[in-house]
């Protein structure tokens, strides 16, 4: 679809912003053509006003009960993120069945980072590429494009079904990723109706509609977004690296910590198929510690673990 007429004249305003809401609803629509690098401004027009509502702290105010429903989404969904968005569905590092695999790809798409599809298409294509000139998040294309801005590229908006085809066999997760913004959607709206019963039901907490909206969607979603693209703009620039890969991936404790053990990303660069990133006893991995647990509950099996030849060290050369 091309952004002009026939004649070559410039669309109406109202068509490009038809065609761009129409993008936001429903992924699978057909994108506007152009120079795929540039910024779709009216395209990401809801993921600016997911930062901007962040700003009504100042409105609504502070209890600790929102508070703690944004660290607890925080957690619950970087754990969706790392152990299945990534581990999972990215790098096949552990098995589960279809139910508990449509769960998490819901709890991963509540977090406002597209669907699972998507997700895992665009991250084995960094590993193909992993900073060279086709890595479109590489931080050798600047931190600024690294971090956020090719999130926000034409080029980076289609999801790549045949980098995929695994996954895509599903057509609950084809519709999860093509209607990725219902869960979002129906997870503010939740919060929301959470805070406003919780304001007639238990006025002790202080907390409403408002509040438990802003807190524990809107700032738990940006913060959540944010820390997970650091693995991209800074695990490939500040840390140590105990191998010599191909790329610039660096081990980085406090991204580690953060991220629930994807900071760990020199190992993971090393060995990508691991359930496991921490691979010595004192890289704290809560994702894989999360894994762990829920094999001992029979949620997941068959965790892939480093195998014992590539745990040695292999030095950058001299």
């Amino acid at each position: 679809m091309s952004e002009s007429t026939p004649d070559s004249l410039p669309l109406p305003a109202w068509r490009r912003v038809l065609r761009a809401a129409l993008l936001w609803f429903d992924t699978g629509a057909d994108a506007v053509d152009g120079d795929p690098d540039r910024i779709d401004w009216l395209r990401v027009a809801p993921f600016i006003a997911l930062h901007l509502a962040c700003l009504a702290v100042f409105w609504v105010g502070f209890s600790w009960f929102a508070f703690w429903t944004a660290v607890a989404l925080y957690a619950a969904r970087m754990f969706a993120i790392t152990g299945f968005y990534h581990r999972y569905f990215s790098h096949k590092a552990f098995k589960a069945s279809r139910p508990v695999q449509f769960a998490f790809a819901v709890l991963g798409a509540a977090s406002v980072q597209r669907g699972p599809l998507w997700w895992a298409a665009h991250h084995r294509h960094h590993h193909r590429h992993a900073d060279t000139e086709h890595d479109i998040h590489s931080p050798r294309h600047g931190f600024f494009r690294s971090h956020m801005g090719w999130f926000l590229t034409r080029r980076a908006f289609a999801t790549d079904l045949d980098a995929v085809k695994d996954l895509a066999k599903f057509p609950e997760l084809r519709l999860l990723d093509r209607f990725d913004v219902l869960v979002p959607v129906l997870l503010a709206a939740g919060l929301y109706a959470l805070g406003a019963w919780l304001e007639s039901a238990y006025p002790g907490l202080g907390t409403s509609g408002p509040q438990l909206l802003v807190w524990g969607f809107f700032v738990s979603t940006v913060v959540l977004f944010h820390v997970t693209v650091t693995i991209n703009s800074l695990a490939h620039r500040w840390g140590s690296r105990r191998f010599a890969t191909r790329d610039d991936s660096r081990n980085n404790p406090l991204l580690a910590l953060l991220t629930f053990g994807e900071g760990w990303h020199n190992n993971h660069h090393h060995f990508p198929g691991s359930a496991r990133q921490g691979f010595a006893w004192w890289e704290l991995d809560l994702t894989y510690l999360g894994l762990r647990a829920m094999a001992a509950l029979g949620l997941v099996h068959d965790l892939k673990p480093v195998p014992p030849a590539l745990r040695k060290a292999r030095p950058e050369p001299a």
